[in-house]
C-alpha cells in the first residue's frame, strides 16, 4: 500500500466514523452540556471522580480541570474546547447509542449517503467508475457488521471494507438480484452520512 493509499483510507476510516458520530447526535433526547465547567463536571463523573485520569484524557495538567471545576476558569482554548465537546459526546447519553446500534443489528438497518467514486465495469462502457452521490438502506446484517467493526476499533481497511460491500449489496447488487459476482471499487469518498 502506498503512502497516498494509506492517507486516502484514513481519510475514508475518519468520513466513516464521522458519520458515526452525527449520526449518534441526532438521536440524543436531551442537549449534551455546552459550558466547559458543566463538560468537565460530567466527564469527571465519567471517570469515577478522578481529576488526574480526566486531565490525561483531555491532554491538559490537573490543575486546569480543577480550575474549570470552581469556575475559575470558563473560556478554554480551541484545542481544550474541541476535546471537551469530542469527549463529552462521545460519552452522552450511551443507552440511547445502544439501543439505536441494537435496533440497526436486528431489525432497522441503516440508511448511508454519501459522494463517492463506485467502479464496477470496463472502461468506456455506462458501468466505468466514477464519481457518484448515493443513497441507500443497508440490511440490519450488513448493519451489524458496520457497527461491530466500528465498536472493535476495526482498522481502515476492515471498515471500509464493511461500508463497501454493504453500499455494493444494497444499491448495485441489489441483494443478488442477477448481479451478485459483481465486484464493486468504493474509494475516495468525499462525505459520507449514516442515519439510524
Amino acid at each position: 500500500m502506498t503512502d497516498d493509499d494509506a492517507e486516502r483510507a484514513a481519510r475514508t476510516r475518519s468520513r466513516i466514523l464521522e458519520g458515526f458520530a452525527r449520526a449518534e447526535r441526532a438521536l440524543f433526547t436531551r442537549p449534551a452540556p455546552k459550558s466547559a465547567r458543566a463538560q468537565m463536571k460530567f466527564l469527571r463523573t465519567r471517570e469515577k471522580g478522578s481529576t488526574k485520569s480526566l486531565a490525561a484524557r483531555l491532554g491538559v495538567s490537573r490543575k486546569t480541570v480543577q480550575r474549570y471545576l470552581s469556575g475559575t476558569s470558563s473560556k478554554p482554548n480551541k484545542r481544550l474546547q474541541a476535546a471537551l465537546v469530542e469527549e463529552t459526546e462521545s460519552e452522552w447519553q450511551p443507552q440511547v447509542r445502544a439501543q439505536a446500534r441494537q435496533h440497526a443489528a436486528s431489525s432497522g438497518g441503516l440508511t448511508i449517503s454519501c459522494r463517492a467514486y463506485f467502479g464496477f465495469g470496463p472502461e468506456g462502457t455506462s458501468d466505468a467508475g466514477r464519481v457518484r452521490d448515493i443513497m441507500v438502506a443497508v440490511s440490519p446484517s450488513h448493519a451489524a457488521a458496520i457497527i461491530a467493526a466500528q465498536e472493535e476499533g476495526a482498522t481502515e481497511n476492515d471498515l471500509h471494507e464493511a461500508v463497501a460491500e454493504a453500499i455494493a449489496d444494497a444499491y448495485f447488487r441489489q441483494a443478488g438480484g442477477g448481479r451478485a459476482g459483481l465486484e464493486v471499487k468504493f474509494a475516495d469518498v468525499e462525505w459520507l452520512n449514516i442515519t439510524f
